[in-house]
């Protein structure tokens, strides 16, 4: 270092305090924002995910509890997890229930924001981040056209930037509302993979849930900021 007279600083932030106090106001991390983190998985997570969970941010000094669903197909993962949820004492008063599949990618402020968005638009009870399926000719999951007065899940083209309101999300990173769950007008298990053998067609355990859930007004939608990955592990492609 060359040598220097010091005066005093009292840091980016106090010098410009009107836009620090701002950011944090708009960010909302100030508020009580506990989180529940469910993660449906197999015996194994591939290296990737379990990196960038590692380094995903949350709320400074906020209540957290990780609860991961082994051995389960992942509809019956999910709506077993929400149950132990709902049925403890302190976890069923909670705020939030962050959805992440093993297989995802989230960038490291992705929750931050999602909690922002939750917070500025509280007309949601769920945004997700923005992740494709894969394969070359993968579509984006913000699934449905709420403009439609026919109720659809045909996959809608992104908005970079934008929150962006869909039918149904996919669950690979969703921020939920612990709240809507406690509502007993949706059916149960919320969450149902149809295989074709019930008569009803087949369909995934995410849309199976808003189908029920855009019946009773809920309403859910896409943050086109977070940028999720889905990754590939045998290929090593992130999609």
């Amino acid at each position: 270092m060359k040598p220097q007279l010091v005066a005093l600083d009292a840091g980016r932030h106090n010098n410009d305090l009107e836009g620090s106090t701002s950011r944090i106001m708009e960010g909302a991390g100030w508020k009580k924002q506990r989180i529940i983190v469910i993660i449906p998985a197999a015996a194994q997570m591939p290296t990737k995910a379990a990196m960038a969970l590692w380094g995903l941010a949350f709320p400074p000094n906020q209540q957290v509890y990780r609860l991961a669903a082994l051995g389960m197909e992942v509809g019956e993962a999910y709506s077993n997890a929400i149950e132990q949820v709902l049925a403890n004492p302190e976890l069923k008063d909670w705020e939030y229930i962050l959805t992440v599949e093993h297989d995802n990618i989230p960038p490291w402020d992705g929750l931050a924001k999602l909690v922002e968005t939750m917070d500025k638009h509280p007309e949601y009870s769920c945004v997700g981040g923005l992740y494709w399926t894969k394969g070359e000719c993968g579509v984006p999951q913000i699934w449905g056209d709420p403009q439609d007065p026919i109720l659809n899940f045909r996959p809608q083209v992104p908005r970079s930037g934008e929150v962006q309101e869909c039918c149904g999300t996919g669950m690979g990173f969703n921020l939920f509302r612990v709240s809507m769950f406690r509502d007993e007008k949706l059916r149960k298990p919320w969450f149902k993979t149809l295989n074709g053998t019930e008569g009803v067609g087949i369909g995934t355990q995410d849309l199976y849930f808003w189908g029920d859930a855009r019946k009773h007004g809920y309403r859910c939608a896409i943050d086109n900021r977070v940028l999720v990955g889905h990754y590939d592990v045998i290929n090593d492609i992130c999609w």
